[in-house]
């Protein structure tokens, strides 16, 4: 096979930056793929190990990446300590639990053959094989995490990957490429970069499984294109993640939790919270809680190291779109801090008190430093706005009430929950993280996550004697054929 200009040397394989050196490095990767077929635990582990090793041993240097490319400055526009937790520690904990649960997972699932097969010496099992070549579109909002821990996942089922970071984040996309184009097997694990062109030929490619993380309508695109190859997709939207206040909820704390969710990557999270319902008699308790622990949390704006900046000027503006638009059709807008003068890209929480449903604020996801606030006096009226929407990316319920929890859980539907917190469920390595409807389908993390990117194998083994014959089953029927079939036509 014959590699393009780009890619002459088999090393620098991992980073290709056109169509059709994706093309070439897929086959590459599902040729051997095939040569090899499915790989053993210790290979598995080894490959994961790998990754584990190039994120400890570039720590820092990804870390600074990531705020250079959220801004200007010593620490750029993100701290270096979130970066390490969201991202760098993010993945390591995806990679590590793969690593250490892998030979549990890999066990064989036997299964009960058919009667009477049953007692005749019949076996069958499930077992969990490979797909391939496993395509893994990142974000830019999580730029690591998003492409390492499902490739943790992809690693543990056995597969090979490329990666394909954001083009939001172009220091960090271009390091990632390098530190994999010069550690890592490209027949293993590679990387293409580049802008939506390539973006749309990765998409189109044939991969044997493609994972996205990104916005709703570009998912939407993302599924067209694997379609054309029938490709199966993992897609992590995102969508209005609401947070349920019940009127049995400590309001403070709730606020608290609420604050630092919102403060968390500037709100720049796919499972950030968009909207909070509150009781319309703890409204202004609500409003003013919130802003005091933002404050708390981030005493000042422009000059706060621990306040992530919005990742470019066109995110910025999407977002203060939304806020002059609720603005202008007269919407209470609250500011934590209302005298702060900005001159970067960081911004004090805006809160939108009861927008209009067709206001931008209440059709798109925020991903930003705002949020709406929407008063309630029965919970069906919240349920009845949830559900006017596509299906949210997560869920939030604050309350001691049981059996109102019990009534938000089964009423409504989301990827995830967490009760009388926010994020959490996401963190849970052992647990299933997706979306449903409009927030995506499929899961990563945990066994899971394994079992997306495997392909369920059932083997049936057959018993030495076939009495199929002397059962009168085969050809030529005899008159009472028909008789026995319809005797078993039973509803016992």
């Amino acid at each position: 096979m014959r590699w393009p200009d780009e890619t002459k040397e088999k090393t620098m394989a991992a980073a290709v930056t056109t169509p059709a050196g994706i093309h070439v490095l897929l086959e590459t990767q599902q040729q051997a793929f095939n040569r090899a077929g499915a790989v053993s635990a210790e290979t598995r582990k080894a490959r994961i190990q790998q990754v584990i090793d190039l994120l400890v041993d570039n720590c820092d240097a990804l870390a600074d990446a990531m705020g250079a490319d959220f801004g200007e400055g010593q620490n750029g526009g993100r701290p270096r300590a979130f970066s390490i937790m969201n991202d760098i520690l993010g993945s390591l904990g995806s990679l590590k639990h793969a690593r250490d649960h892998l030979d549990s997972w890999l066990k064989t699932d036997s299964r009960t053959p058919f009667t009477p097969y049953d007692q005749m010496g019949g076996e069958a099992e499930v077992m969990h094989q490979p797909k391939g070549s496993v395509g893994i579109i990142g974000t830019w909002n999580a730029p690591l995490f998003t492409l390492f821990s499902p490739l943790a996942c992809a690693l543990a089922a056995g597969n090979r990957a490329i990666l394909k970071p954001s083009e939001v984040v172009p220091q960090t996309a271009a390091l990632v490429a390098e530190l994999i184009s010069t550690h890592l097997d490209p027949e293993v694990i590679a990387v293409a970069t580049g802008d939506a062109e390539i973006g749309a030929a990765f998409a189109g490619s044939p991969f044997n499984h493609l994972v996205f993380t990104g916005s709703t309508a570009v998912g939407r695109k993302i599924m067209r294109a694997a379609a054309e190859n029938l490709v199966p997709v993992t897609l992590e939207l995102g969508g209005k993640s609401p947070v349920i206040l019940g009127r049995s909820a400590d309001v403070d704390d709730a606020c608290r939790r609420l604050a630092i969710a919102k403060g968390t990557n500037g709100g720049q999270i796919c499972i950030s919270p968009d909207v909070l319902y509150v009781p319309a008699e703890k409204l202004e308790a609500s409003i003013a809680a919130l802003k005091t622990h933002f404050c708390a949390l981030y005493p000042t704006v422009d000059d706060n190291p621990d306040l992530v900046a919005a990742v470019n000027d066109s995110h910025l503006q999407r977002v203060e779109a939304y806020l002059d638009d609720a603005a202008a059709r007269g919407v209470r807008i609250e500011s934590s801090h209302p005298d702060a003068a900005s001159s970067t890209r960081k911004r004090p929480l805006r809160l939108a008190v009861n927008p209009p449903a067709d206001s931008q604020i209440m059709q798109e996801e925020i991903f930003g430093s705002a949020l709406v606030i929407n008063t309630y006096n029965e919970l069906d009226e919240v349920f009845d706005d949830i559900h006017s929407r596509g299906r949210p990316l997560a869920l939030y319920y604050f309350g001691q009430d049981k059996d109102e929890e019990q009534q938000v859980l089964t009423q409504t539907l989301s990827g995830g929950v967490t009760v009388n917190d926010l994020l959490m469920h996401a963190a849970m390595h052992e647990a299933p993280f997706g979306g449903v409807g409009a927030s995506g389908m499929g899961h990563y993390h945990g066994y899971e996550g394994f079992l997306e990117f495997s392909h369920a194998r059932t083997v049936f083994r057959a018993p030495a004697y076939d009495p199929r014959a002397e059962w009168g089953m085969l050809p030529p029927h005899h008159d009472q054929f028909e008789t026995m079939m319809r005797a078993q036509v039973t509803k016992d």
